[in-house]
């Protein structure tokens, strides 16, 4: 593949006062060995020393602004009005590209995607805070469409979005808080198909963020129901009431016994259902 015909990837980062992690994101975007990207940063007016990061990193950020914002979906989308790539992806501060070579990979498979695609997705390996590796994240989109009306089940920090898309379909939702990428990928996918590039782990992803914290749990599940019935799901699917009933069993057994228990016992049955225990690792 020629340096002219390598599309323009846009990497898009919201932090807020993420000093801790951002360098390790930053540095795993400059150290790709493909070259024909852009990297943007927006910071919520973070004050723990992540301006001072942002500034020292000046050179190797393409665009980067430190403001207040109404959230993660407000700072997308003011990363999408400087956006200029072909393709758009977004991390978290605390995730990171999985080597240095994930976006070349990457850009391989996407000049071999058909027109008509507009979403196309790898995995990301969930990791504990420290790093540690719990479990991997990310099926075929056969197996994935099966769901997806019901629960998010794609992969969001290892998704490609085509720049048609946000042409198509407009942005992100700001009104919701954890919810917004799974409502926005709906807009598309509850017609149309997405595509998934096997054996590529895009990203890592800690299990610390907004999403994964259990006192966001239910305002997760209620978030995703509402992105449903603003796409004429006036019915919730199995998959999704299951979810909904974890989530009401894990805050019961939290409220008495406690969270380091609850998490003792949730990867009991975890391993016995034969799946990753990956709780009491974070």
């Amino acid at each position: 593949m020629t340096e002219q015909s390598q599309p323009l990837i846009t990497i898009i980062i919201a932090v807020f006062n993420g000093a801790k992690t951002l360098q390790q994101c930053i540095d795993s975007v400059t150290q790709q060995s493909y070259s024909n990207k852009q990297l943007i940063i927006i910071d919520a007016s973070s004050t723990d020393g992540t301006v001072e990061l942002l500034q020292a990193n000046n050179d190797h950020i393409n665009y980067w602004v430190s403001e207040p914002d109404k959230g993660i979906y407000s700072a997308w989308n003011k990363g999408l009005l400087k956006a200029e790539g072909e393709w758009i992806c977004f991390l978290g501060a605390d995730d990171y590209f999985w080597d240095d070579h994930v976006l070349e990979k990457m850009s391989q498979a996407l000049e071999k995607v058909p027109s008509d695609i507009n979403v196309v997705y790898g995995q990301i390996m969930f990791l504990s805070e420290v790093g540690e590796e719990l479990y991997l994240s990310g099926n075929s989109w056969d197996v994935a469409k099966k769901s997806f009306t019901q629960v998010p089940s794609i992969p969001h920090t290892a998704t490609m979005h085509k720049r048609i898309l946000f042409e198509q379909h407009g942005r992100f939702d700001e009104t919701f808080r954890i919810a917004g990428d799974y409502e926005m990928l709906l807009r598309e996918l509850k017609t149309e198909r997405a595509m998934f590039i096997p054996n590529l782990i895009l990203a890592g992803m800690r299990r610390a963020g907004l999403s994964s914290n259990p006192k966001n749990s239910l305002l997760s599940m209620k978030e995703i129901r509402l992105a449903q019935k603003m796409h004429g799901y006036r019915f919730p699917g199995m998959l999704w009431v299951k979810a909904l009933l974890r989530v009401y069993i894990r805050l019961l057994l939290n409220k008495m016994l406690g969270d380091d228990l609850t998490k003792t016992i949730i990867d009991f049955f975890r391993h016995v259902m034969g799946l990753p225990p990956y709780r009491t690792k974070i």
